[in-house]
């Protein structure tokens, strides 16, 4: 990593979080390719993200990123995507976070790179031999807010099986940024975890219980 450092304006990250980043990305396994789909010129926002994913960029060598125009089939903005791979030659692993990570959720945005190029590896055997029995599409949605500390320790597991199985994608939605997703779900408590749209979890779960809400959304139970 670079060793230079960068003023509070530059940098994205407060002085405490900036100092853990070499020890968290410096030795990532496998490359990973950030894509922030936002308009600069429109929205503070969607500049914050770029910003972000552009500091990483810049200081840890396994990382990349680059921005793209806003996509119609994205509801709220910005989106960034963790993908693997380098810009060249990236796949969708299916890991997205909707809207700027802040707060605790930093954290949960780390988690996410870290997900991506260990390529899951940190979770469950038991969840990994589960998910490789799956054969239809999951969407998980995690609702997470700057100042949900929980929020961060549900997203761990959750983008770790979208990394583990092709049919799952995991949609991290910062709610406090996002008012109206959080109304058609009529979501009172966060973290909450909603599973093809039609089953809900609230708080933090562990693994086992996340696997048998996913089947119960697709009607194995």
């Amino acid at each position: 990593m670079a060793e230079e450092q960068l003023d509070n304006e530059e940098n994205p990250f407060d002085e405490e979080t900036w100092a853990q980043l070499p020890e968290l990305l410096d030795h990532l396994s496998e490359p990973v390719h950030l894509i922030v789909w936002g308009d600069q010129t429109a929205a503070q926002r969607d500049k914050q993200a770029a910003v972000l994913c552009h500091t990483l960029a810049d200081h840890f060598d396994k990382i990349q990123c680059q921005m793209l125009p806003r996509r119609i089939n994205y509801d709220y903005w910005p989106v960034i995507g963790v993908m693997g791979g380098t810009q060249e030659d990236w796949q969708d692993l299916g890991v997205r976070l909707i809207g700027l990570p802040d707060g605790y959720q930093m954290t949960s945005f780390i988690t996410a790179i870290q997900a991506v190029a260990f390529r899951g590896s940190t979770s469950e055997a038991l969840t990994r031999i589960q998910l490789a029995k799956l054969k239809e599409d999951v969407r998980l949605e995690v609702f997470v807010a700057a100042d949900n500390e929980a929020g961060a320790m549900m997203t761990h597991p959750l983008f770790n099986m979208a990394v583990v199985s092709p049919y799952v994608r995991t949609f991290m939605v910062m709610a406090d940024q996002f008012t109206t997703a959080v109304a058609r779900y009529s979501i009172n408590y966060l973290p909450h975890t909603v599973i093809n749209g039609r089953v809900h979890i609230e708080g933090v779960v562990d693994e086992e219980t996340i696997l048998r809400h996913m089947a119960k959304a697709l009607g194995k139970q």
